[in-house]
């Protein structure tokens, strides 16, 4: 298991912003962070960065399918949905009408 994270008073993205207590980002700052880090890391490109990380279209898993069994991630409850993401993100999604799959 990784050691566990423990915010410092300061925003992680790197803009120095002072952070509420129990925060790591000030609000909006963490896509920030996931943007820069991408463009750091991988050139700007979520391809570059799933092909540098073994995911893609012809990888033994999908991307989806790992956040799904290691991730934390659930799916959708109503027969036939794909969606799927973090708990909070699928339960608002279920709250909303939804159409019947082919």
């Amino acid at each position: 298991m990784s050691e566990r994270l423990l915010p410092t008073g300061s925003c992680w993205c790197g803009c120095g912003t002072e952070t509420g207590i129990g925060s790591f980002f000030t609000r909006g700052h963490d896509k920030i962070a996931e943007a820069a880090f991408i463009a750091a890391r991988h050139g700007g490109s979520v391809a570059r960065l799933l092909a540098d990380n073994e995911f893609g279209p012809d990888a033994e898993e999908s991307v989806r399918e790992a956040a799904l069994r290691r991730g934390g991630w659930i799916e959708c409850s109503v027969d036939g949905c794909p969606y799927a993401g973090a708990e909070a993100s699928v339960r608002k999604h279920e709250a909303q009408p939804h159409k019947a799959r082919p």
